[in-house]
């Protein structure tokens, strides 16, 4: 068994930390095609799908199938789109008493998935703009129960900042998955306990000037890295490089872990779409069942390697028991 491999689910008597996702549910309109269209181009389609989907509603997703105790806080319209979104999270096992009917309808993405899986997305917020501090304080109850506060930018600002404090406020650990990239405030960036980011919202993050070394560089490159994060107040970071992996850089490790870098898992991609989602919720999972940073890292690169051999999100993702076949072979 290697080191970021759980203890098997069979007699695990383990109670996993809540975990409580606040932010977006999206109906995911996908267009599979051969290729993605240029400007102005249109292409041929080979198939269409409509899916569950949204950053924060995949994350809940992904934490909750791999055995996570999971909250969603909310908002959906009151259509079809917003029953489906209900459905898929209730059915893997995500509390949803916290998910808001909005007089706006649900949110959606438009997709195109090209034949090597990747994609281009564009999302409207709709009811998700309608998700406020107020629903934060009305889901008081489940985040003063919180070990893991998993945040993204899918939804306001100001309703970030709230479930971030709520989250500090409650000792839980403020995990802030920085997309769609925004800049956020001072405040914000010092609530967040663990920063996830790609390579080029990190150079974002560090502003003009910064550079973020590709996946080839040593680790010393990485430790001048990790140390302008610190220097933001973020000591602890991850930092995705799609195909090859991830870098985690932790300034409250012991020395020799304080960059690690996280190998891919090689798998026949279909349909890259939520893989993000699925490794933003691997993490949440490991971290609530008490993980280091690096060792959550390593888990789920396998979860999000698995997410992208099925098309589609939430239907794509895999249980603990397909992470440990795969951490066992």
């Amino acid at each position: 068994m290697s080191p970021a491999e759980p203890a098997p689910a069979e007699g695990d008597a383990r109670q996993p930390g809540r975990i409580v996702v606040v932010g977006s549910l999206n109906a995911d309109l996908t267009i599979y095609c051969d290729r993605l269209p240029l400007p102005g181009e249109t292409v041929h389609g080979n198939g269409f799908a409509v899916n569950p989907g949204g950053k924060s509603a995949n994350q809940a997703v992904a934490a909750s199938l791999l055995g996570g105790n999971v909250s969603l806080v909310g908002a959906v319209g009151d259509d079809p789109n917003g029953a489906m979104l209900l459905s898929s999270a209730a059915r893997a096992g995500v509390d949803v008493g916290h998910v808001r009917t909005s007089y706006e309808p649900t949110g959606v993405a438009v997709i195109a998935v090209d034949s090597n899986g990747e994609n281009n997305i564009i999302i409207s917020a709709g009811a998700n703009g309608t998700l406020s501090p107020a629903d934060v304080a009305e889901a008081s109850d489940v985040l003063a129960e919180a070990a893991v506060v998993c945040l993204c930018l899918e939804v306001g600002i100001e309703t970030v900042l709230a479930a971030a404090q709520a989250g500090h406020d409650a000792g839980a650990t403020v995990l802030l998955n920085l997309s769609p990239y925004a800049h956020i405030p001072a405040a914000l960036a010092g609530l967040t306990d663990v920063l996830l980011v790609n390579a080029h919202e990190a150079s974002l993050f560090l502003g003009p000037g910064a550079s973020v070394p590709g996946a080839d560089a040593r680790a010393a490159q990485w430790d001048a890295v990790r140390e302008r994060f610190a220097e933001r107040g973020i000591r602890q970071v991850l930092v995705t490089l799609g195909s090859n992996g991830s870098v985690v850089l932790d300034s409250l490790a012991s020395p020799g872990r304080l960059v690690t870098f996280v190998e891919p898992t090689k798998v026949a991609a279909v349909d890259t779409t939520g893989a993000g989602d699925a490794f933003t919720g691997a993490v949440a999972e490991r971290l609530a069942a008490g993980d280091a940073l690096a060792d959550a890292a390593a888990f789920a690169s396998v979860a999000a390697a698995l997410a992208t051999t099925r098309k589609g999100t939430q239907a794509a993702y895999p249980e603990m028991a397909d992470v440990q076949r795969t951490l066992r072979s």
